[in-house]
């Protein structure tokens, strides 16, 4: 007979049963089993729990985040050519043309054309000083381009061809009198009939006053600048090129209220300009516009030459450098305090340490005192800031040898930090000098305040007042 096995008439069927394997449990899987356990429960606790984290207190410095961007407003007398024609300039741009100097001629027929660019200058004819020129304005340009304003790629390119035209034309005033003689009147010379600075665009802005100014005026999306180019055709009316005989202008910039307050009451801003860093003192006066708007009126007396090309000026107004101790705004806290007349405030053997008289009931139903210890957290106009979790509204004190009480029910706020140099969240108070949106600058080696290399808690939000702190 087979064993697990049975015979039924001529088949014999097999009884097959599913083998159990034992459950061996040792020492090293409860030990494994047990730490991770421990590791779950440790790295769930650790993401639900408020991390306090330590900001170590430093000198240091904040300017205010004041970037504009000012339209520049200049008297520009714009003159217009006489004659149809192509037109030639002979006074590099930004330069400064005398009364009667040969600016442009305007050739009627196209012959003093073609034997310009018959015989302009090739790159190896250049001078030294129009090299200079050249790599000045690329330069500049380099300096000051940003890729989201690709625009001013295009009147760059303008510039460096009108520049190029213009040094190609200036080696015919040699022989000015001989190309007169070749071409006759067909060639008219025009001459500067004022001083000032010659500038060969113009945008519609030229008009523009502190008076005409709103709001659309700075969309620059909207804005267009148009280069006058030597060797192109122009005709009698247009306008040929402008100029500036005076050097003060001045720079408009859209502001809110407070900041137009605050500018006014500044009457002087030190400005700089983004384009090249020059730094300048400008008269501020508040404009308010027709639509509403309030505007900046900064009045320079110096400089137009440098940015006559420029009608929109990137700027930094440079105000309220303020130094101290420089804290995250994440660390201040706002905490409410009882104010206590200093008469009710008893100064102990230490200096740091103060107590106050405080009536209480004994079981026998009788009045009696006790001395209580206080923390004092600031002193202003004879009134002591103290832990509202000692002193409760009602309490009464009473003067040292005397009969005088007073009852605890004036409170107040103070704005301060955690500082956390004895292993716990102890308040101190600071004093604001300069705030942007991320840092505060507060005063140093105040009496109840901070000092540098205190160590604070970064945020005041996961800690409360008193709170142990393992550091």
């Amino acid at each position: 007979m087979l064993s697990g096995a049975f015979f039924r008439e001529d088949k014999i069927v097999a009884e097959i049963k599913k083998y159990r394997k034992p459950l061996n449990l040792n020492i090293g899987i409860i030990i494994f089993a047990a730490i991770f356990i421990y590791a779950c429960f440790y790295i769930g606790t650790y993401f639900k729990t408020n991390h306090i984290r330590p900001y170590e207190v430093r000198e240091g410095s904040l300017t205010s985040n004041n970037l504009y961007t000012g339209i520049a407003v200049r008297e520009e007398n714009v003159v217009y050519a006489d004659a149809t024609g192509y037109i030639n300039y002979y006074v590099k741009e930004g330069g400064r043309a005398a009364n009667g100097d040969l600016v442009y001629s305007i050739d009627e027929t196209g012959k003093l054309n073609e034997y310009i660019n018959q015989n302009s200058l090739s790159e190896s004819s250049l001078s030294d000083a129009h090299l200079a020129q050249l790599k000045s304005e690329i330069v500049t340009f380099s300096h000051g381009f940003e890729p989201d304003n690709f625009t001013t790629a295009y009147d760059f390119k303008y510039t460096v061809k009108g520049t190029l035209l213009r040094m190609s034309s200036n080696s015919f005033l040699e022989s000015i009198s001989d190309l007169g003689s070749r071409y006759g009147n067909s060639v008219k010379m025009c001459y500067a009939k004022d001083t000032g600075v010659v500038m060969y665009w113009n945008d519609g802005y030229e008009d523009l006053t502190a008076d005409t100014v709103t709001s659309k005026n700075f969309d620059q999306a909207q804005y267009n600048k148009n280069q006058y180019l030597g060797n192109e055709k122009v005709n009698a009316g247009e306008p040929a090129y402008k100029y500036c005989n005076k050097e003060e202008w001045y720079l408009l910039i859209e502001v809110d209220e407070y900041k137009a307050t605050e500018l006014e009451e500044e009457g002087y801003v030190k400005v700089r300009f983004m384009k090249n860093q020059l730094e300048s003192w400008a008269q501020v006066s508040i404009i308010k516009s027709r639509d509403g708007g309030l505007f900046a009126k900064l009045l320079f007396n110096n400089s137009m030459i440098t940015f006559c090309n420029d009608r929109f000026l990137d700027v930094e107004l440079l105000l309220h450098e303020e130094t101290g101790l420089k804290i995250p705004n994440s660390a201040i806290v706002q905490r409410e305090f009882y104010l206590i007349p200093e008469e009710y405030i008893l100064h102990s053997g230490d200096a740091s340490t103060y107590n106050v008289l405080r009536e209480y009931i004994t079981d026998e139903g009788k009045t009696d005192k006790e001395t209580v210890s206080v923390s004092v957290y600031s002193n202003v106009d004879g009134e002591y800031y103290v832990d509202a979790d000692v002193i409760r509204n009602g309490d009464k004190l009473t003067k040292n040898d005397s009969a005088e009480t007073y009852t605890v029910s004036k409170s107040a706020t103070l704005i301060g930090v955690y500082n956390m140099n004895k292993g716990y969240a102890d308040f101190r108070q600071i004093e604001i000098l300069y705030q942007n949106d991320e840092y505060a600058i507060v005063k140093s080696n105040t009496e109840y305040g901070l000092n540098v290399y205190d160590m604070i808690v970064q945020e005041a939000s996961t800690v409360k007042a008193d709170q142990f702190i393992y550091k």
